[in-house]
């Protein structure tokens, strides 16, 4: 169902918390994962699946959760943030990610969670739940990207250039012109090469694109963390390394053709009317193939979880979750 319209006043995130415990999970091969856990033990069990791919957690993604209602466990993702080693693509996939939820799920002897992820967090949730709903109380997801060839197309060849081109020009600065029909492709082959130089140049041009165009105030509202190469060479090479692998997913399509076995899990889904990183197009799909789960359109919100409209959404939708 589409949520109504509310008059009341925008909610805003909850105060500043810590952790009460943080650590390294084992994996049984080289990656070791960085994970945390805030709030109240005793509380609603909700992971936080961040986005990228090769993203971090970061401190204000404790606060969408009343600390006094909610078990929060947030983790970097194979190969990014304070995960190790850093920038790893291998035994990097959607399904060793899903293995890593599973595995930190047994070990901090929870059997059911909510799942919380935006932009590609809102993809490996959907891949999560599809994989294991027995496992999955509820889904709160934003940005929804269901890692299509026509949603990459968009926002890496044609679309998302005619809305951007200041920030498209310095995007495709590093290819050289007859590249430049295949710009994934042509990314791909400097970010896995041997040059280190080159690697964290375009590593720097790929992040900032994405920085420059997740909010409504474009290039000017961009993150600083996207133009630092300590951040941006895991963001780029792991991102562009799940793109080119179209997710790592058998079919595309595979999301919204598997819809049936997470039909009857309660979802909140938060989008922006002006996304453009992952259009509002994409959410309607989702809303169209799952009309039972709540599709809350923010009218003046871009991509970004930082945008007010989008921070109300996600706040109204963990107190609803809350309650369930």
């Amino acid at each position: 169902m589409a949520f109504p319209a509310t008059n009341l006043p925008r909610r805003d995130l909850y105060p500043e918390i810590e952790p009460f415990r943080s650590g390294w999970m084992a994996t049984g091969g080289q990656h070791e994962i960085y994970y945390e856990q805030c709030g109240n033990p005793a509380g609603t069990p909700v992971v936080v699946l961040h986005g990228g791919p090769g993203g971090a957690v970061n401190a204000g993604m404790r606060r969408y959760f009343d600390p006094a209602k909610y078990h929060i466990v947030l983790f970097d993702q194979r190969g990014c943030g304070k995960s190790r080693p850093n920038a790893s693509l291998e035994e990097n996939t959607t399904w060793t990610l899903i293995e890593d939820i599973e595995r930190l799920r047994h070990q901090l002897g929870i059997e059911k969670w909510s799942v919380f992820g935006g932009s590609w967090g809102s993809t490996l949730s959907l891949a999560y739940a599809i994989t294991h709903p027995e496992r999955t109380a509820s889904l709160i997801l934003r940005g929804i990207f269901l890692l299509t060839k026509k949603e990459l197309h968009w926002f890496y060849q044609e679309g998302a250039s005619m809305i951007f081109p200041d920030a498209w020009e310095r995007f495709v600065e590093p290819i050289p012109e007859d590249e430049r029909h295949d710009l994934m492709g042509a990314y791909y082959k400097r970010l896995t090469g041997s040059d280190r130089a080159e690697q964290e140049r375009c590593a720097v041009a790929w992040s900032s694109w994405e920085g420059d165009t997740v909010s409504v105030q474009g290039p000017s509202g961009r993150p600083e963390k996207f133009a630092e190469p300590a951040f941006a060479l895991a963001f780029a090479r792991i991102e562009c390394w799940y793109f080119v692998n179209g997710g790592f997913f058998p079919e595309e399509h595979w999301i919204t053709k598997n819809i049936d076995r997470i039909r009857h899990i309660p979802c909140w889904i938060a989008q922006g009317r002006f996304d453009v990183v992952t259009p509002i197009t994409s959410a309607w799909v989702l809303h169209r193939a799952w009309p039972e789960a709540t599709l809350d359109i923010v009218p003046d919100a871009g991509h970004a979880s930082s945008e007010p409209g989008i921070i109300d959404s996600l706040i109204r939708a963990t107190d609803w979750a809350s309650g369930l």
